[in-house]
């Protein structure tokens, strides 16, 4: 199986690059879980780095988590993962770019909103889908009432419609670029490559102390209503089931 996540250094070691190189999905499944979070533990401490630029390989950034990975016996130990991984990119001292094409939807989007700034491209496709398949995003549930407001955190969680890059930027969501790769090196190049990197980590704890320490507290909560008492319903289950199984979901709303 190939390599699931690339990892270079440019500028000179201050910029780290990582690209999602499963293509055209782009899964965020146990394996690019594990293989973004070693990689951002390996590299996070490297004094000098001044930067994360992830983006993706293939027309789509991802089209989100395995569903299969979503079933009873195996969503626990996936939320942990994907929940670890998160919090990783959330409590980063160094800022995370990401550079957003085509769809970008379920947990793939969970992963671009723990980044610190979000380039998208204007036709992109941004979406939280779970509850058309009778389940929620946890930490979308997080990240998006901080990020947009809760009125249209709940449009996006409750709906599971696809906004457009352009909608995104407009919402204060994303950066609206052309072409989000090299806008996020621009911006790179232009507004960090030249500054102290601790100094870089102060002014990124400082400005997210308060947001990190309530996604952490918040995500904990939210992760226990999932496993604990969504997954017990008779629900959730037979839409996850429905989907693997291509067939229209019998609700029994219980």
């Amino acid at each position: 199986m190939s390599t699931p996540l690339k990892s270079w250094f440019e500028s000179e070691g201050r910029l780290l690059r990582l690209r999602l190189s499963r293509p055209k999905a782009n899964l965020i499944d146990a394996a690019m879980i594990a293989a973004l979070s070693a990689a951002l533990g390996e590299h996070l401490g490297k004094p000098d780095l001044g930067g994360v630029l992830l983006d993706a390989e293939g027309p789509h950034f991802s089209f989100g988590a395995s569903v299969e990975e979503h079933m009873p016996d195996q969503c626990a130990a996936m939320l942990k993962g994907l929940h670890t991984l998160i919090l990783q990119m959330v409590e980063s001292p160094v800022p995370i770019l990401v550079a957003v094409r085509g769809q970008c939807l379920g947990g793939g989007l969970e992963v671009a909103l723990a980044a610190h700034l979000m380039f998208v491209a204007p036709d992109a496709a941004l979406g939280q889908p779970e509850m058309k398949l009778g389940v929620f995003a946890p930490a979308a549930s997080c990240l998006l009432p901080e990020l947009v407001g809760p009125a249209r955190a709940l449009d996006l969680l409750l709906s599971g419609r696809s906004i457009t890059g352009g909608e995104a930027a407009a919402m204060g969501l994303a950066i609206r670029a052309d072409d989000p790769e090299a806008a996020a090196l621009a911006y790179f190049t232009e507004h960090l490559a030249a500054k102290s990197a601790s100094s870089l980590r102060f002014a990124v704890r400082a400005a997210r102390f308060d947001y990190a320490a309530r996604v952490r507290a918040k995500l904990a909560e939210v992760e226990r209503l999932y496993l604990d008492e969504l997954m017990k319903t008779h629900d959730a289950v037979e839409g996850l089931e429905a989907f693997t199984g291509k067939r229209a979901a019998q609700w029994q709303h219980r």
